[in-house]
């Protein structure tokens, strides 16, 4: 029997209260979506040099990009928009050198919500900084007021994609709480799901076994739909491959 892959999952910063501690975070979701699937979920701390970011990459069989904070807009030639929020240029720089080399040595990526806006934007693409306000007839993605379970919009899926194989649907509802989005794809990359208003909201290399990018979160709806655990299922399914071969 093989041995479960390892899955190495970025993390951010927190101050934990009561008292005031800083901690490198990550939501247990993501880590029972990874362990539900198969996959031993592996935290990659931020402040890490290139060097020990290279080993723990060496070790990994695939990597999990997670939701967060804002990308610096300077590193896209964009602009500080009003609503951006939330930016740590030390997790740009892990993140970016972690999808960098994954896209290059064909290492499984599953990237998620800002994970999604990482992969395009280190492969050479560009965002908005602000859908709602920035695309023509954009509409409201950022509900953060809602529970996460709640999915307020659909997403349709292109039919030939690894997203839809994995989901087995071509049309589904979906999480959203996110207020940027992808506005230049980048060129080594494909859109595969687009919003009501044009947003693309899922993408993968052409070139590459599994590196998927999905804007909204499926790690909160493992245990209410199967289909979003089936997507996890296809990551880990790839890192096994990657690992023994």
């Amino acid at each position: 029997m093989s041995s479960p892959p390892l899955i190495g999952c970025t993390t951010y910063r927190k101050t934990a209260q009561d008292p005031p501690i800083d901690v490198f975070a990550l939501m247990p979701h993501y880590i029972n979506a990874v362990r539900a699937a198969g996959g031993i979920p592996i935290l990659i701390p931020l402040g890490l040099t290139e060097n020990e970011l290279n080993h723990i990459f060496n070790r990994i069989d695939g990597l999990l990009l997670p939701g967060g904070g804002d990308i610096d807009p300077a590193i896209y030639q964009g602009h500080m928009h009003a609503t951006v929020s939330g930016i740590d240029v030390d997790r740009d720089r892990i993140e970016f050198h972690l999808v960098k080399r994954a896209y290059t040595e064909k290492k499984p990526l599953l990237a998620i919500c800002r994970g999604h806006q990482v992969m395009n934007v280190a492969l050479g693409g560009t965002l908005w900084e602000d859908v709602h306000s920035q695309m023509n007839d954009g509409l409201k993605h950022d509900y953060n007021d809602l529970d996460r379970t709640q999915r307020p919009h659909q997403v349709r899926i292109e039919a030939s994609s690894h997203l839809a194989r994995a989901l087995g649907r071509d049309v589904s509802p979906v999480n959203s709480i996110h207020h940027q989005g992808i506005r230049q794809l980048s060129p080594k990359l494909i859109p595969t799901a687009w919003a009501p208003d044009g947003l693309i909201e899922a993408i993968e290399a052409p070139d590459h076994p599994f590196a998927v990018g999905v804007q909204w979160h499926p790690e909160n709806l493992v245990t209410s739909d199967d289909a979003m655990l089936n997507l996890f299922k296809a990551f880990v399914t790839a890192a096994t491959e990657y690992s023994q071969a």
